[in-house]
């Protein structure tokens, strides 16, 4: 177990090792996070184990991740912490054509020719997947509103009302 993540990882070297990172890291030092969040108070733990199953003769890096999103609520317009605690199994393969033969449970991750990653790129891109596309705050209300059309909105006319004329000649 290492307190620090060097900042580039030879996978293959880690896998044959069985090597187990684990590290802290602020919010703020993740660029492509810092445009879906609502600011970057907070830190990220996450843990990288990297192993080779046997039976199954697939190599892969375990991704644990525990850290709290700042994100703005779209019912409420206010801010709350979306708690995220993932493990991620990530079968590594050098080409595209080893994807099918992973098992359904491990997610592909192509690694460079060199064989380099870098750690904090596979958190981040783990995190930027658990950012919902419309943030709702549990135990926010939903507005359940029927919003009828107003006498201006009715009165409009129809723009396909002379096709419809039309057609009926």
């Amino acid at each position: 177990m290492s307190a620090n993540v060097p900042e580039m990882l030879d996978a293959w070297r880690m896998v044959a090792a069985r090597r187990r990172f684990e590290d802290q890291t602020p919010l703020s030092e993740m660029a492509r996070l810092q445009g879906l969040v609502a600011d970057t108070e907070g830190q990220c733990s996450y843990a990288l184990e990297f192993g080779r199953d046997e039976v199954l003769r697939v190599s892969y890096v375990e991704l644990t991740i525990d850290t709290a999103l700042p994100l703005i609520c779209q019912r409420t317009m206010q801010r709350f912490l979306l708690p995220v605690s993932l493990v991620q199994r990530l079968g590594l393969i050098r080409s595209e054509d080893e994807e099918s033969s992973l098992p359904e449970d491990y997610e592909p991750l192509l690694v460079p020719e060199d064989g380099n990653l870098r750690p904090l790129d596979l958190v981040e891109d783990e995190l930027v997947l658990m950012v919902p596309v419309v943030p709702l705050s549990p135990g926010s209300e939903a507005v359940e509103r029927d919003w009828p059309a107003t006498e201006e909105e009715l009165d409009k006319a129809n723009p396909f009302a002379a096709l419809a004329a039309l057609k009926k000649q």
